[in-house]
């Protein structure tokens, strides 16, 4: 496999599963050449019940090829990604080609560094306050990959987009497909997929905002009162827009992990079209709602299983002659 006989590529695929990913389902495969990695979306881990239309799988492998880069740049090699390289593919995502060497930057090995120390913290968060130049340096990381982070609090927008996560946690609730489907994705034994019941949260004693993979065996705990709550969007909502608001939002998550944030999501209003809808408007129509995440100082929390690289990975040539 052309995968042993790269360094680089191996270490840059090892970068790329901790990407998050709806459910932990890791919906991504690659197929590589000597320069190439191509990163594919497996359509047979797209969850039907709240992610019918993919849109959270692009995500995920767009949040995999920004690992993909700053692994390969780390390592000191340029990258270039080409979205959509084959238009008659659409499960094709993108093509990263292995350029020539360079120097990395100070940015680029940090963020690098931060990959393996990202994951989702549902535990409450302590209320002290996230400083400017931390809520400016993660606005910047979405700016740099063509999206907007939008800072609720200061959009005095927490409260309604609060009232409209509730509302779409409600209806999940009452949706006996999207509740089998969250059962099924909860491991009570160990897996190298989906999330274990460990990992979840514990049931809120009060919070603006409820969880979604919740401890149950636990006691109670109050989450933070005035959470950091921020919303991705994009300008318009191609299936290739959702792919690059995937880089965007690990290019936020890395920056905070780097500087000592915890986060997670609040993916609920996102994944119901009418109530998506409405967070577009309660934006102001600016553009086009991708994430929900909050962000804070959390306790240390551990990270979710991964699928070994040789179930992911395969040589191209391999599955052309198949």
């Amino acid at each position: 496999m052309v995968l042993t006989r790269s360094p680089v590529f191996a270490d840059a695929l090892r970068a790329a599963v901790r990407a998050p990913s709806p459910h932990n389902t890791q919906p991504w495969l690659f197929e590589l050449t000597p320069d190439t990695i191509d990163v594919l979306l497996d359509e047979s881990r797209v969850l039907g019940a709240c992610d019918a239309e993919a849109r959270e799988a692009r995500l995920a492998c767009g949040a995999a090829i920004l690992n993909l880069r700053l692994a390969i740049a780390a390592a000191g090699r340029i990258s270039e990604v080409e979205f959509a390289p084959e238009r008659d593919k659409p499960a094709l995502l993108a093509r990263v080609t292995l350029g020539p060497r360079h120097r990395p930057t100070a940015t680029e090995r940090r963020l690098a560094a931060a990959i393996p120390r990202r994951y989702s913290n549902r535990r409450p968060f302590t209320d002290d306050p996230v400083p400017l130049r931390v809520r400016t340096a993660v606005r910047e990381a979405a700016r740099e990959e063509g999206a907007r982070l939008v800072l609720l609090d200061e959009a005095g927008l927490l409260e309604a987009t609060a009232g409209l996560v509730r509302r779409a946690d409600h209806l999940q609730g009452l949706d006996a497909a999207f509740q089998r489907e969250l059962r099924a994705w909860t491991r009570h034994t160990a897996e190298d997929d989906g999330v274990p019941a460990s990992s979840g949260g514990p049931r809120s004693a009060g919070g603006l905002l409820p969880g979604r993979y919740v401890n149950e065996s636990g006691a109670p705990r109050v989450f933070e009162q005035d959470p950091l709550v921020a919303v991705l969007t994009t300008p318009n909502d191609a299936a290739v827009s959702q792919v690059r608001a995937g880089c965007a939002m690990q290019r936020v998550l890395l920056t905070a992990t780097d500087a000592g944030l915890s986060a997670s999501f609040y993916s609920q209003p996102v994944e119901i079209a009418a109530v998506r809808a409405e967070l577009r408007a309660l934006l102001g129509d600016a553009g086009h709602p991708q994430t929900v995440f909050r962000l804070g100082y959390g306790s240390p929390g551990v990270t979710t299983p991964r699928r070994p690289i040789e179930a992911v990975a395969r040589d191209r040539q391999e599955t052309e002659r198949s």
